[in-house]
C-alpha cells in the first residue's frame, strides 16, 4: 500500500469507518505481530499484545501524526502496551527457565529447536529498548527511521541499540564478532 492509499485510509478510519480500518490493519498485521513475537519471545503473549495495541490504536487514531506511518505507529502502541505489562514478565521468565531446564536434560533436540532458544536467552539479555531496536530493525525489517519512530527514539540511539545489541547477540551465541573497521 503506498502512502497516500494508506493517509486516505487513516482519513476515513478516523471518520469512523470500520472497514478502512480493517484495510490499514489487513497491510500491517504481520509488521505488528511478527514484532511482538520477536520484542516478547512468547508467542501467545505476543499475539495478546497485538491484538490490544490494533484495538488501542483504533481509539487512539486521533493522535497519530499526519505524516506517520500506520504500521511504525501500531508498532510503537504494541512496545508500549509491552513496557506496562512488564511486572507479569517475571511468571513468564519462570516458565522460560523451567522451559529450558526441560530442553537442557533432554538429550536429542532438533538442531533449529535449540539455535531458537539460545536466540530467545541472548535476547532477554537485552536491554528492552536495544531488543526493542533488534527486533524491528533486524526482525521485522524495519528501517532505522521506521524503528525510531515506533519506539518515539532518536534515530542515532536506534542504530546504536542495533549495533551494539547485534554486537551482545553475536557474543552471547558464541559467534565470532566482526571486526569494525
Amino acid at each position: 500500500m503506498d502512502a497516500a492509499e494508506e493517509a486516505r485510509l487513516i482519513a476515513l478510519a478516523r471518520d469512523g469507518d470500520g472497514r478502512a480500518f480493517g484495510r490499514l490493519v489487513d497491510a500491517c498485521q504481520g509488521a505488528v505481530r511478527g514484532f511482538a513475537r520477536r520484542l516478547i519471545g512468547d508467542a501467545t503473549e505476543a499475539e495478546d499484545i497485538a491484538q490490544e495495541a490494533f484495538v488501542r490504536a483504533w481509539e487512539q487514531l486521533a493522535r497519530l501524526n499526519r505524516d506517520a506511518s500506520f504500521r511504525a505507529f501500531v508498532c510503537g502502541v504494541a512496545y508500549n502496551l509491552w513496557r506496562t505489562a512488564r511486572r507479569g514478565r517475571r511468571r513468564r521468565h519462570a516458565r522460560e527457565h523451567d522451559y529450558a531446564r526441560d530442553a537442557d536434560q533432554t538429550e536429542e533436540q532438533p538442531r533449529e529447536a535449540l539455535a531458537r532458544l539460545a536466540l530467545r536467552r541472548a535476547m532477554n539479555t537485552l536491554a528492552p529498548d536495544q531488543r526493542a531496536a533488534l527486533a524491528l530493525c533486524l526482525g521485522a525489517e524495519f528501517t532505522h527511521a521506521e524503528a525510531a519512530a515506533a519506539l518515539h527514539l532518536p534515530i542515532g540511539t536506534v542504530k546504536s541499540h542495533v549495533l551494539r545489541g547485534r554486537a551482545k547477540l553475536r557474543e552471547a551465541l558464541g559467534l565470532a564478532v566482526e571486526s569494525q573497521a
